[in-house]
């Protein structure tokens, strides 16, 4: 019997594949000590994490993007960020398996995400990650990033599969967006940084997956 699983996985990188909430975590309460704030739970910017710097900024600052001085708080949290960036981000439980299991069977696989270059080169290399990857789009590797569709076609080109033939996980309502634009199939990760807010269940995508271990089992009988 022929295998005919998808030719391809790609993922989103915070939030879906590594979870980096505690390095952000740990430079935004750098920024509010330079402040003369007391430090603030992870938990408590954990569920914006996959929205970028300027929503960690946000919500563990109180200064909206419009507001005088978030630019500037900005750059202090993600320059105490690059400088630690992956002394406590790891791969969610359960995905090095998942990925090992993938990679045995010759495909491909890669990330796709917002985050800026300066960033996700960095930890990928720390992580161990960068060698072992097809194609690696960061926010700011095409001119326009998620939702548009673009990220995710070039990564497939740069893997050499069809749209149709790549899966694509993430765990925002702009992961799956730019998938279902793309013609990937699409599922949400919902071990990552989703808001209570959120309705994953609204999003479009085939499916949505609670653990890791899911996305391994959903890989191994997505010819169905």
């Amino acid at each position: 019997m022929s295998d005919s699983r998808p030719a391809a996985l790609f993922l989103d990188l915070d939030g879906t594949l590594v979870d980096t909430a505690p390095d952000l975590a740990a430079a935004l309460n750098r920024v509010r000590r330079e402040e003369g704030l007391p430090a603030v739970d992870e938990a408590e910017v954990r569920p914006v994490v996959s929205h970028g710097g300027g929503a960690v900024v946000t919500a563990g600052l109180g200064v909206a993007p419009e507001e005088p001085g978030h630019a500037e708080l900005l750059a202090r949290l993600l320059d105490h960020y690059q400088r630690d960036i992956a002394r406590h981000s790891r791969l969610f439980p359960g995905l090095a398996e998942v990925l090992a299991e993938w990679e045995a069977t010759g495909r491909p696989w890669g990330v796709v995400t917002n985050k800026p270059a300066r960033f996700t080169e960095p930890l990928l290399e720390a992580l161990g990650l960068a060698g072992r990857m097809a194609a690696v789009v960061s926010g700011d590797t095409l001119p326009r990033a998620k939702p548009h569709p673009d990220p995710l076609l070039h990564a497939c080109t740069a893997a050499g599969c069809a749209p149709a033939a790549a899966i694509y996980v993430g765990d925002a309502e702009r992961d799956i967006a730019a998938g279902l634009a793309a013609g990937l199939r699409t599922a949400v990760a919902g071990w990552g940084y989703l808001d209570p807010a959120d309705r994953p269940g609204d999003w479009g995508a085939e499916v949505h997956l609670t653990t890791p271990a899911d996305l391994g089992r959903w890989l191994a009988g997505s010819a169905a």
